[in-house]
Order: C-alpha cells, then structure tokens, then sequence
C-alpha cells in the first residue's frame, strides 16, 4: 500500500506555534524530510520527537526527490518539513509534491503558521486579493520582467526579503514603483524582536541608511490604485487614434483580432466596442 506525503507547517520563529496535530504526524511518521536537519533538530528536541530524519533541499532535490518518492511507494510515510513555516510555499518542498502527483502518491497538508498570511493580516492593507511575490529572482532580466508587471499591479504585493538584500531590494522597488508607494515591514515575525513598520519606500531605504536591517522581512506593499491606473491608460492613448492603435499591435506581428485584444485591454474595452469603433474610423472619410 502507498505511503502518504504530508506537509508539516512549522514555526516561523516562536517554537510555541506548533500544533498538536503536527507533533503527532511528526512523531508516527516513518521518516521526516528536513530542509536543514540541524535547524529542525531544534524544533524535534523541543517537542520530543525521535522520529529519522532525511535532508531534502534544492542543492539535492533533483536525486533525494525520486528517492523520498520510492519509499512513499513501498508504504512509507514521510512528512516534509521546511525550516520554518509551510513547505512548498517558496521552498524546495514544490518539486517534491509535483513528483508525488505524477506517481500518483497522496499528499496531504498539516496547516499551520504562515509568514505570508502574518505579515498581510498585520499590515491591514487590502487582503481580498493579493499577489506573492517570494524573493525577488537573482537573475536580471527575469527580475526586471516581474519588476515591470508589478508596476501595473493593483493587488496587495508580498515579499520576502533577508536582512543584507533589503535595502539593494528596495531600491529596485523605488525606482518601479515610486519612492512614494505605501509598504508595511514586517521585521522577525512572531519572535522577541517583531517589529511593522508602516512607511514607504523612501523613507524605508532612508531608514536603512540610519540604522541597518537585521534579521528576515516580509514586505507588504499597497498595489496600484485601480482608478488612477485607469486614468493614466486613458491619458496615454488619448492622442492615438484606435485604428493607430490596432495597428501598432499588427506590426509586431499579431494577428488583427489578436491586435484588437490588445488594444481593448489597454483602453479598458470590450473587443465588441473596440471592433464597432474600427468599422466607424474605417469608414469616416478623411478630413470629416
């Protein structure tokens, strides 16, 4: 019979926010794999449990992930654990369920502290929707591509970032979003030092320039007034005329209707409108 996978949220810093449940599965299971088994060896000691353990990391994913699959094929049951908060969530731990749905093994959850969900029901911005971001990725051009799409983005935004990447991070935000941007720093959560700062972006980096981060960040920041988004799309095509417009989009090489997708999404209207709109300018003679 087919062993189960199950992802065990841990502490995101206080050792007390573990759950019943938690120490439970972490003590019946056949084997728990760690991100770092040092780190974890704290929380384990802390709540008694002798349960093996096994690293799983993104250094050893690719060869340690079909080999956690082939024990949970003969039966095994393991529980994934990250070094704090929900496996999988910005974490190795992705793959690993990837592998385990391809072999059809079940996966099952233990729910518990959440750095992502703290920090955004701390800060009180907009939770209704909202977009995580993780880290910023390393490489440039793929950073500059998620900068650029944020820079339009009207959810609430949240970020993880460490204490030496903060203030390079922020920077990077300043100059795609504006220095002026709301944003809530949430400093070591749950631990002795918690700490939000609700300020924007200049005055986080001037901050910083005072006094030097330390410890980890999630990063809450406002998302785009929708409204004035709006605005500055109509103030932005206001001297192009529609057809201009579809036609701009043809020349990169889209097809017409592909075109006039585009160019309704930019204006906010429906490809009916945008199409009823062509017909007229097509068929108004030049100088009326």
């Amino acid at each position: 019979m087919t062993g189960t996978l199950y992802l065990v949220a841990t502490p995101i810093g206080n050792l007390e926010d573990m759950t019943y449940r938690a120490v439970r599965i972490l003590s019946e299971a056949d084997l728990i794999a760690c991100e770092d088994t040092r780190t974890s060896g704290v929380l384990l000691a802390r709540y008694g449990i002798r349960t093996p353990c096994i690293s799983y990391h993104k250094f050893n994913e690719k060869t340690r992930g079909p080999e956690l699959v082939g024990k949970l094929e003969d039966g095994q049951t393991i529980a994934l654990i990250s070094d704090a908060g929900m496996p999988a969530i910005s974490d190795p731990g992705e793959s690993l369920v990837c592998l385990c749905h391809e072999a059809g093994v079940p996966v099952s959850a233990v729910p518990g502290a959440s750095a992502v969900v703290t920090a955004l029901a701390l800060s009180g911005r907009d939770s209704r929707r909202f977009s995580f971001e993780g880290f910023l990725p390393q490489d440039r051009k793929e950073r500059e591509r998620i900068l650029e799409e944020m820079k339009t983005e009207t959810r609430t935004l949240i970020l993880y970032e460490a204490p030496h990447r903060l203030e390079k991070t922020l920077a990077l935000l300043a100059e795609a979003l504006g220095e002026e941007r709301p944003i809530t720093l949430c400093r070591e959560l749950t631990k002795r030092y918690e700490t939000l700062t609700d300020t924007t972006i200049g005055e986080a980096l001037k901050e910083l320039a005072r006094v030097p981060a330390r410890g980890e960040y999630v990063l809450v920041l406002e998302g785009r007034n929708r409204e004035e988004l709006e605005a500055r799309k109509q103030e932005a095509y206001a001297g192009i005329s529609l057809l201009d417009h579809v036609a701009s989009y043809e020349a990169k090489g889209l097809s017409r209707k592909e075109a006039m997708k585009a160019a309704a999404k930019d204006r906010g209207l429906t490809r009916r409108e945008v199409y009823q709109a062509l017909l007229h300018e097509e068929e108004t003679p030049c100088g009326e």
